[in-house]
Protein backbone atom coordinates (compact mmCIF):
# COMPACT_ATOMS: atom_id res chain seq x y z
CA UNK A 1 0.00 0.00 0.00
CA UNK A 2 2.78 2.33 0.73
CA UNK A 3 4.37 2.20 -2.84
CA UNK A 4 0.95 2.65 -4.26
CA UNK A 5 -0.19 5.64 -1.83
CA UNK A 6 3.16 7.40 -2.41
CA UNK A 7 3.01 7.36 -6.20
CA UNK A 8 -0.74 8.18 -6.13
CA UNK A 9 -2.42 11.85 -7.21
CA UNK A 10 -5.28 10.85 -4.83
CA UNK A 11 -5.83 8.52 -2.16
CA UNK A 12 -8.47 7.68 -0.14
CA UNK A 13 -7.87 6.19 3.52
CA UNK A 14 -10.64 4.91 5.55
CA UNK A 15 -10.42 6.83 8.73
CA UNK A 16 -13.42 5.52 10.72
CA UNK A 17 -11.79 4.85 14.02
CA UNK A 18 -8.42 6.63 15.32
CA UNK A 19 -7.77 4.10 18.19
CA UNK A 20 -8.72 0.19 18.06
CA UNK A 21 -10.25 0.73 21.48
CA UNK A 22 -12.47 3.88 20.64
CA UNK A 23 -15.89 2.05 20.68
CA UNK A 24 -17.56 2.53 23.64
CA UNK A 25 -17.12 0.02 26.47
CA UNK A 26 -20.72 -0.47 27.30
CA UNK A 27 -21.67 -0.18 22.95
CA UNK A 28 -23.83 -3.30 22.17
CA UNK A 29 -21.05 -4.52 19.72
CA UNK A 30 -18.07 -4.70 22.48
CA UNK A 31 -15.62 -5.28 19.60
CA UNK A 32 -12.43 -3.26 18.60
CA UNK A 33 -12.29 -1.54 15.17
CA UNK A 34 -9.97 -4.56 13.91
CA UNK A 35 -12.53 -7.29 14.85
CA UNK A 36 -15.48 -5.10 12.85
CA UNK A 37 -12.85 -4.53 9.84
CA UNK A 38 -11.28 -1.24 10.74
CA UNK A 39 -7.25 -0.44 10.84
CA UNK A 40 -7.21 2.62 13.49
CA UNK A 41 -5.41 5.51 12.12
CA UNK A 42 -3.05 5.38 15.23
CA UNK A 43 -0.50 3.19 16.74
CA UNK A 44 2.51 1.83 15.42
CA UNK A 45 0.66 -0.21 13.23
CA UNK A 46 -1.75 2.41 12.46
CA UNK A 47 -2.41 3.38 8.42
CA UNK A 48 -1.58 6.61 9.13
CA UNK A 49 2.00 5.93 9.60
CA UNK A 50 1.16 3.26 6.30
CA UNK A 51 1.59 6.50 3.81
CA UNK A 52 4.81 8.65 4.11
CA UNK A 53 3.87 12.18 4.53
CA UNK A 54 5.80 13.30 1.53
CA UNK A 55 3.63 10.94 -0.25
CA UNK A 56 3.08 12.96 -3.78
CA UNK A 57 -1.16 13.38 -4.07
CA UNK A 58 -3.53 14.22 -1.62
CA UNK A 59 -4.03 11.97 1.40
CA UNK A 60 -7.67 12.02 2.59
CA UNK A 61 -9.55 10.22 4.98
CA UNK A 62 -12.97 9.49 5.28
CA UNK A 63 -16.02 7.36 6.67
CA UNK A 64 -15.05 8.82 9.85
CA UNK A 65 -17.07 7.71 12.69
CA UNK A 66 -19.02 10.16 15.46
CA UNK A 67 -16.58 8.69 18.21
CA UNK A 68 -13.23 9.54 15.99
CA UNK A 69 -11.51 12.52 17.85
CA UNK A 70 -10.17 14.11 14.44
CA UNK A 71 -13.53 15.67 13.81
CA UNK A 72 -12.88 17.65 16.84
CA UNK A 73 -10.66 20.55 15.46
CA UNK A 74 -9.50 21.50 18.74
CA UNK A 75 -7.88 17.90 19.84
CA UNK A 76 -4.24 16.71 19.29
CA UNK A 77 -5.52 13.60 17.40
CA UNK A 78 -6.65 16.39 14.29
CA UNK A 79 -3.57 18.60 14.44
CA UNK A 80 -1.68 15.21 13.91
CA UNK A 81 -3.72 14.09 10.91
CA UNK A 82 -2.92 17.73 9.60
CA UNK A 83 0.53 17.48 10.84
CA UNK A 84 1.21 14.01 8.61
CA UNK A 85 -0.09 15.47 6.09
CA UNK A 86 -3.79 14.26 5.58
CA UNK A 87 -6.93 16.07 4.75
CA UNK A 88 -10.02 15.04 6.71
CA UNK A 89 -13.63 14.51 4.29
CA UNK A 90 -16.57 16.73 4.65
CA UNK A 91 -19.66 16.03 3.08
CA UNK A 92 -20.28 17.65 -0.41
CA UNK A 93 -16.39 17.26 -0.49
CA UNK A 94 -15.46 16.87 -4.21
CA UNK A 95 -12.09 15.83 -6.37
CA UNK A 96 -10.82 16.70 -9.68
CA UNK A 97 -8.19 14.38 -11.40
Amino acid sequence: MTKAAASSDLVLIDGTFWSDDELPKPAAAKKTAREIGHLPLSGADGSARAIPKAARGRKVLLHINNTNPILDEASPEHRAVLDAGFEIAYDGMEFEL
